[in-house]
């Protein structure tokens, strides 16, 4: 039937009630327990990184947590959100597409969560580096056009090539973003006394961000190489290091050296 698709042999009409969409990813055990797990590590890192955040003084240390301990908080938000059916939607893929005219199911809140949490990841690194803030709210600014452009991509069905089109310039912004990374940052780091844990945490965030447009790529939304459960998984592998342990390394080093990390205070009274 025109407008339908079997999800788990149950036939899913275009429009769904959020309690459907929920009922759907609940009786796909790969996909609800790829959600599942992340909302179970974004709690229990957010409860660790405040405990080790507890004794922080220094300003500057103070504001780098303040920024990862939002990225486990951002995260069981949206997860919860996809797991309720709040930001599910099913889209019918349009023609020219590996599955045109059948349903799929779009985890549209995804792209929320990374527009949100993705910019508290680069505000953390720029803080560490210390790189001056017009630097680092263009790289936001660039990592925010990134998911929203990527977000249409995924829920465009008028044309397959423009969600192509989309996809090309959500790449675009993101080259921006590894541009600062790679050639703009290191060296406000090496003059802040902090090169190595950002080199090491921006290595960690190139390699594992680059995983996000090549599973968009072959799942669903794109070349439907494999099914939803599968990416759902791969996203949130990607999510679970990018995102916990990258803020569990970065706040266990700032918390261990914060002695030399210069605080705003004393910056602005040496410039």
């Amino acid at each position: 039937m025109p407008g339908v698709n079997a999800l788990n042999g149950i036939a899913v009409p275009l429009q769904q009630t959020q309690a459907d969409a929920a009922t759907e990813i609940a009786n796909n055990a790969l996909l609800a327990s790829s959600l599942w797990v992340n909302v179970a590590l974004a709690g229990l890192s957010a409860l660790l990184f405040v405990y080790m955040g507890r004794s922080i003084t220094n300003g500057r240390v103070k504001a780098i947590w303040g920024a990862t301990l939002m990225i486990p908080l951002v995260s069981i938000s949206s997860y919860l959100g996809l797991l309720s059916g709040l930001t599910v939607g099913f889209i019918q893929m349009p023609a020219g597409h590996a599955l045109a005219n059948e349903v799929i199911l779009s985890q549209w809140g995804r792209y929320l969560t990374w527009a949100l949490s993705t910019p508290m990841i680069l505000l953390a690194l720029g803080l560490l580096a210390d790189v001056d803030l017009g630097s680092i709210f263009t790289v936001i600014a660039a990592d925010i056009g990134m998911c929203i452009t990527g977000l249409a991509a995924a829920l465009i069905t008028s044309s397959y090539g423009l969600r192509w089109a989309f996809y090309a310039v959500s790449c675009a912004f993101f080259l921006a973003v590894l541009y600062a990374l790679v050639a703009q940052w290191p060296d406000a780091a090496a003059d802040a006394g902090t090169s190595e844990i950002f080199s090491t945490l921006r290595a960690l965030t190139i390699v594992l961000w680059l995983g996000y447009p090549i599973i968009w790529a072959i799942a669903p939304e794109g070349l439907a190489l494999i099914p939803v459960g599968i990416s759902s998984w791969g996203y949130s592998a990607l999510d679970i290091f990018a995102k916990y342990i990258f803020a569990f390394l970065l706040i266990r080093w700032v918390t261990d050296n914060e002695s030399s990390i210069r605080d705003f205070a004393l910056h602005s009274s040496s410039a």
